[in-house]
């Protein structure tokens, strides 16, 4: 750590990894946010990066461009979307069962269908999206390169954050998604569709946490291989849950997320003697010890996880 801190570009290329790694998380949890502040807990997330990271695979290996991969990769995690949203808001099926089940449907579905489409063609590297540099911001000292000479995945999670801050907090479909996750009752009163708006909030929650899988598949490794998704749709979920369910605190609970994947693959790094997958737990274990420490003083919507049926008690 102390290396880190008298080698500027080392400490720079630690924080550009940490972006990087973070990318994928925050796509997830921002939908995340948008669902839970609905009322549905959506725990297929970890489904949703891996069938997103499935489409960008197939949809770039049979059309060869990354813009095909990332419109199958939201398809994909729309259909994911759908299921649950047919589960957990038409049948009023419990939300962790429903998430649960479609994070195991997504793990047979794509190591299957990949073996199937891809076949040996699997661990091929596919095209993607390349870093470009903005004039002028990407020559800003040391942050510049780490923030601004990047994909256009990362560039679209920049736009993203504040756009999501701003449709929650200030207009009304956010007063009406607020309204359904802590009083679905009042809002139905109000004339506004529960399960429309929830439905919606699924998808769109779906749809961004596959756009992480893509951004996995068509900026980072190129490859699909199975249950590549490894856990981050679950720390999506405590990132979520750090940021007080806003998407910007999300955001930045995903940077602290991000940077300490990208610590523990320094110390592997460092210390090739020592198991790696002691320095792996390092980012499961970071979520526990913030969950831990913050659970107890945030407030989660008041009716996430609770069927509503108009006209129930």
């Amino acid at each position: 750590m102390l290396t880190l801190l008298s080698d500027p570009q080392a400490l720079a290329d630690l924080l550009g990894t940490s972006l990087r790694l973070a990318v994928p998380i925050a796509f997830a949890a921002i939908g995340g946010v948008i669902s839970e502040r609905s009322g549905v807990f959506n725990v297929a997330l970890e489904g949703c990066i891996l069938g997103g990271a499935f489409g960008a695979a197939v949809g770039t290996y049979l059309f060869g461009t990354p813009v095909a991969g990332l419109a199958l990769a939201v398809v994909v995690a729309l259909i994911a979307g759908l299921i649950l949203a047919g589960l957990a808001v038409g049948l009023a099926i419990n939300q962790l069962v429903a998430g649960i089940a479609i994070n195991i449907l997504m793990l047979g579905m794509t190591s299957y269908l990949a073996r199937l489409i891809l076949g040996a063609d699997a661990t091929t590297t596919m095209p993607g999206f390349e870093p470009f540099a903005l004039p002028g911001l990407s020559a800003i000292p040391f942050f510049g390169p780490i923030l601004f000479d990047v994909d256009v995945l990362t560039y679209a999670l920049y736009l993203l954050v504040p756009f999501c801050w701003w449709a929650i907090y200030r207009t009304p479909w956010g007063l009406s998604l607020r309204a359904i996750g802590d009083y679905p009752v009042a809002a139905d009163s109000a004339g506004i569709s529960v399960p429309k708006v929830r439905t919606f909030a699924v998808l769109i929650s779906c749809a961004l946490a596959g756009m992480g899988g893509a951004y996995i598949v068509l900026a980072q490794v190129h490859v699909f291989t199975e249950n590549m998704s490894a856990g981050k749709g679950f720390i999506a979920l405590a990132a979520l849950i750090l940021g007080r369910w806003n998407p910007v605190g999300a955001f930045l609970a995903c940077l602290f997320f991000g940077f300490s994947d990208a610590l523990q693959l320094r110390l592997q790094f460092s210390a090739p003697d020592v198991p790696y997958q002691l320095f792996s737990m390092v980012p499961f274990v970071a979520s526990f010890l913030a969950l831990v420490v913050f659970a107890g003083k945030v407030r989660p919507p008041a009716a996430i996880g609770t069927r509503y049926i108009r006209g129930g008690k």
